[in-house]
């Protein structure tokens, strides 16, 4: 009998009983990659898309989650080491998506010009060797882009100050009951979220890849009988017959969002116990913040 199966008579003990084993079962994954990760084994795919999804995981992630506080706490350097790179995973994803609206607009440019000036059916981009697709799927490509922007720019645009506030209550606090704030509202409504957000764009991302479908209510022995027929099905219908074909792409950018936004609860919660602890001189240290070269400009993303 396992250590959750036999303290898991009251909701304390089965949550202290899979912390603990959230220990062996990360070292386990980790000495033993090939069952998870070679996916030329049909069960490896299986066990993948469980765990990625499982009541497992996620207590190795919040165990992840509690050793590392712990050890901030005692080491402030090494919880602002984990700020300093985890903000910098938001800044450099979201920098790089944000260059999806340029493309996006270039795209919708050259898709107007085409049709309106020279009818045409099909367009062709690229450098060498070209791609080619009918209007209509270049038309419906712009979502992507759209979709890109949205999930992966979130947690840099929560870096970079830019979500729209309502600071009724906070604006009228202390500092450090404002950090107070910070700190319970990651907790509270940043990781929750993304959980929840996760657990269901997992598997509905997996239910969009393979077949036979798979839910979050199969067990992993259920799940592991599956593989014995499992096979490739990734998502390529369109919503019109010569539209964009790629929708199971919405589903990663789904899933990428979730772990962002987890990930940057975790940095926001840290630096607001950081700035809580060290007093307002180290209000917003470290952080990488864009530089707009105009004062003015500069004064009004402030207040905003």
């Amino acid at each position: 009998m396992g250590l959750v199966e036999a303290w898991g008579g009251t909701f304390f003990g089965w949550v202290a009983a899979n912390i603990i084993e959230s220990y062996y079962n990360f070292f386990y994954a980790i000495t033993h990659p090939g069952l998870w990760l070679d996916w030329s084994n049909k069960e490896a795919i299986m066990r993948f898309a469980y765990y990625g999804g499982s009541v497992e995981f996620f207590f190795v992630v919040f165990t992840a989650f509690l050793t590392l506080t712990v050890i901030g706490m005692i080491w402030n350097k090494v919880m602002w080491g984990v700020v300093i790179g985890l903000e910098a995973l938001a800044n450099t994803v979201g920098r790089f998506a944000a260059w999806a609206g340029l493309l996006m607009v270039l795209q919708q440019i050259v898709i107007v010009f085409m049709q309106r000036i020279f009818a045409a059916s099909q367009l062709s981009f690229g450098f060498g060797k070209a791609v080619t697709f009918d209007v209509s799927w270049w038309s419906e490509e712009l979502k992507l882009y759209n979709a890109m922007i949205v999930a992966l720019c979130a947690t840099y645009t929560f870096v970079q100050g830019g979500h729209v506030r309502v600071d009724l209550v906070y604006a009228t606090v202390r500092y450090r009951t404002r950090k107070i704030i910070d700190m319970v509202g990651s907790i509270i409504f940043m990781m929750p979220m993304a959980t929840l957000i996760w657990m269901y764009g997992w598997f509905f991302m997996w239910r969009h890849l393979i077949t036979p479908k798979i839910s979050a209510s199969d067990k992993l022995e259920l799940m592991l009988k599956k593989s014995r027929i499992v096979k490739w099905n990734v998502e390529t219908i369109g919503f019109s017959p010569n539209g964009f074909n790629g929708y199971f792409l919405f589903k990663l950018l789904l899933v990428a969002f979730a772990g962002l936004v987890f990930l940057q609860a975790i940095a926001f919660f840290y630096r607001s116990y950081l700035e809580w602890k060290e007093g307002p001189a180290s209000e917003n240290k470290h952080l990488d913040k864009d530089k707009l070269g105009d004062k003015d400009a500069e004064l009004v993303a402030e207040i905003h």
